[in-house]
């Protein structure tokens, strides 16, 4: 980890604060229940309020949406990142698995991973930059019972605060220890041979302190049938929570080491120009996968006679530590808060990327055989040129049959190791009565380790859990080395720093009692500092025969320097006019950035982002109904678009966007013990300055996309009983800039029931994707432009019908 002279003053800072104050006091009652008459509107959320205690939600001037650990539990996500469907204005791809999803958010024109999403754990950020290749924040973290109940903020004034998300910023609440000792622990079972245990348990220690424990651990097959545990791992969570008369400190620390397999493009139809799909030929898009155990262990060549050994199993998972504190001071007119938190590990990606659409063996034969023949060197190296090949399975031997179909795909291997700090401190005091000021700095300093082997293409049957071929022609010209038909073409090794300063202020100022204004500025520096590696095209072997190694991407041993450093201002204002206690209406506008990230400067794209953003919006609920609209409109400048194909050249680019739409989000409540609830947007996006796609639809988001819930509550003497049901509606979209790779519409169904007994128990079942809808979140993100050849391409696939049972009891 790259430290500069400002990180032990921050270091300082931190640890002075916190015991500097004295004197113990009984806590606030955390399990106080709420008032009879309140409604959702109440609700006290933290996330972009300027003071850390947070204010209603009918007085924030922002659209944020709230859940609670049993709302999270009957959406049963998926992932960190599929809860993200719950929220309107949010687009989230979730089907590669618990990690890797592509996040997109209000039109925003993100070329892949999730830049504008910030995961927050207790309002500090898990990792300071949203995304660097191969890794977006939603990956650092699993959702478990220690989650007391998590925000999601969209736009608003999170510019100014924490790392300056201009997108979405998800702050997930931990559970901590209280007055009265309470646990949980819970048994889950599921679709893929799904074994899951989580637990929580918290306990005062004596008035002063209290203290929790809790995680989960889990071992599944998964959905799609990958001849090994797809994802297995678990996570221990800490906190201890100290009492003052004028606040309270906790300190916390999160252990997780998890594997998830990562799930990519597979073979689909393409019907009707685009407009269905249908599966292909003998294999499930909703439960079949590629990989398997033929190829689960490898040595990948990575230079002369040099190869590394991985495990597919190794997945992209996370192996990270992560620690931090939470400091909040009431001094009588003034207020401190403070937040720090440290991440140490690694977050490797071991994966299969698809490429190519499918053809038959013969047809990939003819084109070995010409491309081979074309190359004097190896018609040299041979004596001469080839007229056939022969093609066998690399396990168990056999001949493979010329019609049999076959693609390639590569093997590909990132190795990141991350540290990383962030401090924010803020201090609020009352200027005069209904003026209040809050001033504060934050400070990060990361880093990130990488090493990257990307390509490494095999030849694959294209089949559930398919099998290598080798290929060798007639005048002993090698194509493939245990099925691998290509060696890396894009080998990295690269250290980076980065460090950011800024200050901020917000004011707000409570006009009369009925109408709030806020405003706030925000000053950031950031720096860069990296040593990234240089390579050329080599022949690993020095053997022009050796098909599989020729052209292959060698790091020479030297390295070039690079060194970025900018500043920039975010702005933002808010006003919002309470009508009744039943309704309030908003309005907001906010200038925000996005610095370049590591991966941009090595491409160099050097370029700051720019975001303006206008929001106009209505909360509105009583015991009927509860309603939030909020209708946006924003401009982005800068946009650095990177794409590696399937050859291996790294597509970059840079434009503009503009985008306008409406966020939907309510339930009704027509009688006693029934809800529906409704949530959703649209969106109209397009880019701008962009070259040739300039007026296209920014990529992969939906224009329209929505969730109806209903769900009735039934008392009943043995037990208490819910009933719910999810119809989402996911609209057509692009999964290229060109506008070429067209993704049709889809609607799938979810169903659970909850059962409620006695004081202790509580049983769920729930089924996902009931009708075993083909829905597609990407199509072929190797290729620019048309990716079918007739009718075949390649896609990701959302998962199949799956099913999850679970037993919890609470003491």
């Amino acid at each position: 980890m790259h430290i500069t002279h400002r990180t032990p003053l921050a270091l300082a800072v931190a640890v002075a604060l916190l015991p500097a104050v004295a004197g113990a006091q009984q806590p606030r009652d955390q399990a106080a229940a709420a008032q009879p008459d309140a409604t959702e509107l109440d609700t006290i959320v933290v996330s972009g309020a300027a003071q850390a205690g947070g204010l209603r939600k009918r007085d924030a001037s922002y659209s944020i949406t709230t859940a609670t650990l049993e709302q999270v539990q009957e959406a049963a996500p998926k992932s960190t990142a599929d809860l993200l469907k719950i929220v309107p204005g949010v687009w989230a791809e979730s089907a590669g698995g618990n990690t890797g999803a592509n996040i997109d958010v209000r039109g925003f024109p993100g070329g892949s991973d999730a830049p504008f999403i910030t995961v927050q754990l207790d309002g500090s950020p898990l990792y300071p930059p949203p995304t660097v290749s191969f890794l977006e924040n939603s990956s650092l973290f699993r959702i478990d019972d220690t989650v007391e109940n998590v925000e999601v903020l969209r736009g608003g004034p999170s510019p100014i605060f924490g790392n300056g998300q201009p997108g979405a910023t998800i702050n997930f609440i931990q559970r901590k220890g209280g007055l009265t000792p309470e646990g949980s622990l819970r048994l889950t079972t599921g679709s893929g041979s799904q074994r899951r245990v989580d637990g929580f348990y918290g306990a005062p220690i004596n008035e002063q302190w209290s203290y929790s424990v809790g995680g989960f651990w889990r071992s599944s097959d998964g959905i799609r049938d990958t001849q090994y545990p797809a994802d297995e791992g678990g996570q221990f969570s800490a906190t201890l929570t100290r009492w003052f008369d004028n606040g309270e400190l906790t300190l916390y620390g999160r252990m997780l080491d998890d594997k998830n397999a990562f799930f990519t493009a597979v073979p689909l139809i393409s019907r009707d120009g685009g407009r269905d799909v249908d599966a292909f030929p003998g294999f499930d898009p909703g439960s079949d996968t590629l990989l398997g155990e033929d190829f689960r262990h490898v040595d990948i060549e990575v230079g002369p006679g040099e190869t590394i050994r991985r495990d597919l199993a190794e997945g992209r998972g996370a192996d990270i530590d992560l620690f931090g504190a939470i400091l909040d001071l009431d001094f009588g007119g003034w207020r401190l808060s403070h937040r720090s938190n440290y991440l140490s590990g690694d977050a490797p990606t071991n994966s299969l990327f698809t490429g190519a659409n499918p053809q038959t063996l013969g047809s990939w034969l003819d084109h070995a055989i010409d491309d081979a023949n074309d190359d004097p060197a190896v018609v040299a190296a041979a004596g001469g040129p080839a007229s056939s090949a022969s093609a066998s399975f690399v396990t168990g031997g056999g001949a493979v049959d010329p019609e049999q179909q076959v693609l390639t795909a590569g093997w590909w291997v990132v190795d990141k190791e991350l540290d990383s700090f962030t401090s924010e401190t803020r201090l609020s005091f009352d200027l005069a009565p209904g003026h209040t000021l809050t001033a504060g700095a934050y400070y990060a300093n990361y880093s990130s380790r990488d090493r990257w082997y990307l390509g490494n293409e095999m030849l694959l049957t294209v089949e559930p859990n398919a099998r290598r071929i080798d290929v060798e022609l007639d005048n002993g010209v090698a194509v493939t080395r245990e099925g691998f038909a290509g060696a890396p073409f894009f080998a990295l090794d690269a250290r980076y720093d980065g460090e950011n300063l800024a200050g901020f202020a917000a004011h707000e100022w409570q006009i009369s009692e009925v109408l709030r204004f806020d405003a706030g500025f925000r000053y950031e520096e950031q720096k860069v500092d990296a040593l990234i590696s240089n390579a050329a095209a080599a022949d690993y072997d020095g053997d022009p025969t050796t098909l599989y190694n020729n052209g292959a991407s060698l790091r020479d041993g030297s390295y070039r320097s690079l060194r970025y450093d900018n500043d920039e201002v975010s702005w933002t204002a808010g006003l919002n006019w309470r009508m009744s206690d039943a309704a309030s209406v908003f309005a907001r506008v906010n200038s925000g950035f996005f610095f370049p990230q590591f991966d941009n400067l090595r491409d160099g794209q050097d370029n700051t982002q720019q975001v303006d953003q206008y929001e106009i919006g209505l909360k509105s609920g009583n015991a009927l109904f509860d309603l939030y609209l909020t209708a946006f409109y924003n401009e982005f400048e800068g946009l650095p678009f990177q794409l590696f194909l399937d050859d291996g050249t790294n597509v970059t680019a840079i434009g503009d966007s503009r985008a306008h739409g409406l966020e939907f989000e309510g339930a009704l409540r027509p009688f006693d013990n029934f809800e529906v609830a409704l949530t959703g947007n649209w969106v109209e996006a397009e880019y701008r300055n962009f070259g040739d796609n300039t007026g296209n639809e920014v990529r992969r988001q939906p224009s329209l996309q929505y969730r109806v819930t209903p769900s009735y509550f039934v008392p009943a003497g043995w037990a208490d009983l819910k009933l719910y049901a999810t119809y989402t509606y996911v609209g057509r979209r692009y999964s290229d800039p060109e506008n070429e790779q067209r993704i049709p519409s889809y609607q799938t169904v979810d169903a659970g029931v909850a059962a409620y007994v006695g004081e202790n128990w509580e049983f769920r079942l729930s089924g996902s994707n009931l009708t075993d809808e083909i829905g597609l979140t990407e199509a072929n993100a190797r290729i620019v432009g048309d990716a079918v050849t007739g009718d075949v391409f390649l896609g990701r696939p959302i998962f199949g019908r799956a099913w999850e049972f679970s037993a919890a009891y609470r003491f």
